[in-house]
C-alpha cells in the first residue's frame, strides 16, 4: 500500500498536473545566490557605520551610500554620480547589492577585491578626495569608532581595518530569494509563463553568453560594441570611454568592460558605464544592436525585459 504523500504524487501525475514544486532545475547557466557569505558579524556591523560615514570624504560631504544608496538598489538612480566637491564622476555607480560576487570591482576591473575598491574611493580625486592619514586620524580621534575598532582588531583604526570593515558589512549585502532563484530551485508557479518565455529568449539568443552565473554577470570582461561601433553611433568620447584600455594599454582592450551583474537591474537605472539607456527597454535594444547585431523583435524584448525584473532579490531585507 502506497504511503499517503506517494500517492497523492502518483495522482497527480496521472491527472497530467505538475507539482508547484519540483526538483531544482540542473544544468542552467544561471545559478541561485547564496543565502549569505558569512562576514565576521562585529566587523560587519562597524563597517556599516564606516559606509555612512561622510567623514570617509575630505570634507564630509559624501559617504559610500552617497552613491550607493541602499533604498536606491545599491545605486544612485543618476547618469553620474556626484563627487565630494561637486563634480561629476567619470562613470555611473554600478550597484554595491551583490558585488562581493563580482571577480572585479569597477566597470574597468582595476580592482581585484573590494578592499581595494574602498581604497581607490577615499583617495579619488573627484570622488572622495581624501587622504588615508587624515581619514585614520579623525576616525581615531572618535572614541566610539576607537573604542568600536579595538572590539574587532587589535591594532585598532587603521587604514587596512577600516578597508577591512567596509568589505564586510559590503559582503551582507547579498539579496537572495529572488522570483528567479525561486524558479531555479523548483518553484514551477515562480514565474509567470511570459517571464519563463523571456528567460528561453535570453538564452536563445546568446545573451546569456556574458550574463550568467551566480551574480548573472560580473565574472568577465568584454568588449562594448562587438557587433557595431556604440561609441561611434555615441559621439563625445572620453577617457572613461576607453574601458580596460586606461588600465592596461593594450588597444585590444579599448572598450572593454567588465560586464555587469543584472541582479536586481530593475532597480538600477539607468544603465551601461556612460548611464546612456534609461530603461530597461532602451538597454536591450543596445545589446541587441552592438552585441548581438540585430533589432530586437518588440515581443521578444517585452519577453526579457519581464524575465529581468524577476531577478529583483531581497534588497527590502538588507543592512541599512
Amino acid at each position: 500500500m502506497f504511503c499517503q504523500p506517494l500517492r497523492l504524487a502518483i495522482v497527480v501525475l496521472i491527472a497530467g498536473a505538475a507539482p508547484a514544486f519540483a526538483a531544482p532545475l540542473d544544468g542552467e547557466p544561471i545559478k541561485p545566490l547564496p543565502a549569505n557569505l558569512n562576514p565576521d558579524p562585529s566587523r560587519a556591523a562597524l563597517g556599516r557605520r564606516l559606509f555612512h560615514e561622510p567623514r570617509l570624504s575630505a570634507n564630509g560631504a559624501v559617504s559610500c551610500a552617497s552613491c550607493h544608496a541602499l533604498d536606491k538598489g545599491g545605486a544612485d538612480g543618476r547618469d553620474r554620480s556626484i563627487g565630494f566637491d561637486g563634480r561629476q564622476t567619470a562613470v555611473n555607480a554600478p550597484t554595491v547589492f551583490n558585488a562581493a560576487l563580482n571577480f572585479r570591482q569597477f566597470w574597468n576591473g582595476r580592482a581585484a577585491t573590494l578592499e581595494a575598491q574602498v581604497d581607490a574611493v577615499v583617495q579619488h580625486p573627484v570622488e572622495m578626495g581624501s587622504k588615508w592619514e587624515d581619514v585614520v586620524a579623525k576616525l581615531a580621534r572618535d572614541p566610539n569608532y576607537r573604542s568600536e575598532f579595538a572590539r574587532s582588531y587589535p591594532d585598532g583604526v587603521t587604514k587596512a581595518n577600516i578597508q577591512d570593515a567596509i568589505a564586510s558589512f559590503e559582503r551582507t549585502l547579498i539579496t537572495p530569494d529572488s522570483r528567479f532563484d525561486r524558479y531555479l530551485r523548483g518553484d514551477g508557479d515562480a514565474l509567470s509563463a511570459e517571464e519563463k518565455a523571456g528567460y528561453t529568449k535570453f538564452k536563445q539568443y546568446g545573451c546569456v553568453t556574458c550574463h550568467q552565473g551566480v551574480n548573472v554577470g560580473g565574472n568577465m570582461f568584454q568588449k562594448f560594441g562587438v557587433m557595431a561601433d556604440y561609441f561611434a553611433k555615441r559621439g563625445h568620447m572620453t577617457e572613461a570611454d576607453l574601458g580596460r584600455y586606461v588600465i592596461t594599454g593594450d588597444v585590444e582592450d579599448t572598450h572593454v568592460f567588465k560586464v555587469p551583474s543584472l541582479r536586481n537591474v530593475a532597480l538600477t537605472a539607468p544603465y551601461f558605464h556612460d548611464g546612456s539607456a534609461k530603461t530597461l527597454g532602451d538597454a536591450v535594444d543596445v545589446m541587441f544592436r552592438y552585441q548581438l547585431g540585430r533589432p530586437a523583435l518588440q515581443a521578444d524584448k517585452v519577453a526579457i525585459v519581464k524575465f529581468l525584473e524577476t531577478l529583483t532579490g531581497d534588497v527590502a531585507g538588507r543592512p541599512r
